[in-house]
């Protein structure tokens, strides 16, 4: 099947996009996994599941920008894709991600104990009233 020089090109930037789209998911995979070792049979099952979100994801991607038109040089594009997210993009994506998730979970905190103090108030008051009364 001959495909226009547009067409061959097309491919190539998908398929980059493609592997920087798996070095994205990577990159949060590792960030919801922890940087910590667990359980080895843990990670084995975690990264199965990984690979296969991925490759559902990548497949469709591909079926969508390119009829699924796949041969050697989209597994190289793939691959040089993913190479080039981790070499340049990685450190500062993983930062911003790093210091997001921080500034949310601060919020949450913050906001959490906004909402559960007036409660927890009258409960005091409540049993302060009680262990008075005794």
């Amino acid at each position: 099947m001959m495909i226009s020089l547009m067409g061959q090109l097309r491919l190539i930037i998908f398929s980059l996009l493609s592997g920087i789209i798996t070095g994205v998911f990577f990159d949060i995979y590792r960030l919801i996994r922890g940087f910590k070792n667990p359980n080895k049979i843990l990670t084995i099952i975690q990264d199965l599941l990984f690979w296969t979100l991925t490759s559902i994801v990548i497949f469709i991607f591909l079926m969508y920008t390119n009829e699924g038109y796949i041969n050697f040089y989209v597994y190289v594009c793939l691959i040089l894709g993913v190479y080039l997210y981790l070499r340049l993009i990685s450190e500062s994506f993983i930062n911003v991600q790093y210091r997001s998730l921080k500034f949310n979970g601060r919020v949450v905190r913050v906001v959490w104990n906004v909402i559960l103090y007036p409660p927890s108030l009258l409960i005091y008051k409540i049993k302060r009233k009680k262990k008075d009364k005794l």
